[in-house]
C-alpha cells in the first residue's frame, strides 16, 4: 500500500471516529448515543399485582432510551428475598438501584449493604421507614392525600352514615398512608361514620376475600369496606356477593387498575383514588439519570391521586362496553 493510500485511510477512520463520538442528539428511536449506558436493578413487590408490573414495565423502556438496560427482580412479599437480590445488585455493581420494600423497616438492611458499595438507592410507591438507610429519592403517589379521597368517596357512598371496616396490609408505608390519611378525613369531617376494624388484606384478592368473609360474619350490620389497593377491593367485592350482601355493603378501593376500574363501571366498587404506576416509573428514572449526571434531586415527588367514580369509568374507552 502506498503512503498516499495510508494517508487517505487514515483519514477516513478519523472521521468516522469523531462522526461516531459525535452523539450529542437523540436517535431516531429516542436513544443518546453519548450516554455512558450500564445496568439499573429493580425489585418490585410482587409481579402478581399489575400495578407494580407496569411500574417494571415503564422502567424498562424509560431507561432504554437512556441507553440503560434493566434487570427486573421481584421479592414476592418476601424482605429476605428482596435482600438477596439487592445483594445481587451489589456483585454485580449495577449504576442504581430502585426497590418497591416488601417491608419498609426490613428493608433498611438492604439499603446500608448498597450504601455501603456506593451505589445509589431509589425508593417507588413504597417508602423505606429506616432513617439511617439512604435513599436518593422517593418517587410514590401522594398516598395519604389519596387516603383523604377515599374516606370522601365513602361518606358520599354511605351518605355519612354507617359502620365500615379497613381491609389493611400495614407492612407498607404506602399503606400506612393511605390508611392514617382515611381515619384523618372522617376525624376532621366529624363523621358519624364508625370504623370497627382493620382486618389484614396482604394486599391480594384471596386474602381479603377471607378477611372479608370474617369482617362479613362479624358484623352484620356492616355497611362499607375501604380497601387498600384494587385486588384487596375486588377480594371484598367476591366476599360481599357470596353473603348475598350485594348493594348493602358498598366497597371504596384505591390503584385504578383496569380490572378495579372495570369493577366500578358495574356498579361493585363505588370509587377509587387512583395512582398513575407510569407516571412514578418515568419520574424515577429521570431522577436516576438527573443524579447520575451530578446534578440535585428532590429527596421525594409526590403524584396526586384523582377518584374515579362510575361515570368516570362510563367514558373509558380502556374498559369493556356493557
Amino acid at each position: 500500500m502506498t503512503k498516499a493510500r495510508v494517508g487517505l485511510l487514515v483519514a477516513a477512520v478519523s472521521l468516522a471516529l469523531l462522526a461516531g463520538c459525535d452523539g450529542g442528539d437523540e436517535a431516531a428511536d429516542g436513544t443518546r448515543p453519548d450516554r455512558p449506558g450500564g445496568v439499573i436493578g429493580i425489585s418490585v413487590l410482587t409481579m402478581t399485582n399489575p400495578f407494580f408490573k407496569e411500574i417494571a414495565d415503564v422502567v424498562t423502556a424509560e431507561a432504554a432510551t437512556y441507553g440503560y438496560e434493566v434487570s427486573v427482580t421481584s421479592a414476592e412479599f418476601d424482605p429476605a428475598r428482596q435482600r438477596l437480590q439487592v445483594k445481587d445488585f451489589v456483585v454485580r455493581k449495577v449504576s442504581a438501584i430502585i426497590l418497591t420494600p416488601a417491608d419498609s423497616k426490613a428493608v433498611g438492611t438492604a439499603i446500608k449493604e448498597a450504601n455501603a458499595a456506593g451505589i445509589p438507592v431509589f425508593t417507588a410507591d413504597i417508602a423505606s421507614l429506616v432513617d439511617d438507610a439512604k435513599v436518593i429519592c422517593h418517587v410514590a403517589t401522594d398516598n395519604y392525600a389519596g387516603g383523604r379521597q377515599a374516606a370522601k368517596a365513602i361518606m358520599q357512598a354511605l351518605g355519612n352514615r354507617g359502620k365500615v371496616a379497613i381491609i389493611d396490609h400495614p407492612m407498607v408505608e404506602s399503606v400506612i398512608l393511605r390508611t392514617r390519611g382515611f381515619k384523618d378525613e372522617l376525624r376532621e369531617a366529624n363523621s358519624p361514620i364508625e370504623i370497627v376494624g382493620a382486618w389484614p388484606g396482604k394486599g391480594s384478592k384471596d386474602e381479603s376475600f377471607k378477611a372479608a368473609q370474617d369482617i362479613l360474619t362479624a358484623h352484620q350490620d356492616l355497611a362499607g369496606i375501604f380497601a387498600i389497593n384494587d385486588p384487596s377491593a375486588l377480594g371484598a367485592c367476591a366476599a360481599i356477593e357470596k353473603d348475598n350482601r350485594t348493594g348493602k355493603v358498598l366497597v371504596v378501593g384505591f390503584d385504578g387498575q383496569l380490572e378495579g376500574k372495570q369493577a366500578i363501571k358495574e356498579g361493585r366498587i363505588y370509587a377509587d383514588p387512583i395512582q398513575f404506576p407510569d407516571e412514578i416509573a418515568r419520574r424515577t428514572v429521570h431522577a436516576i439519570m438527573t443524579y447520575l449526571e451530578g446534578e440535585k434531586v428532590p429527596p421525594e415527588i409526590l403524584i396526586p391521586t384523582r377518584l374515579y367514580y362510575k361515570a368516570d369509568a362510563d367514558k373509558d374507552p380502556a374498559l369493556k362496553a356493557d
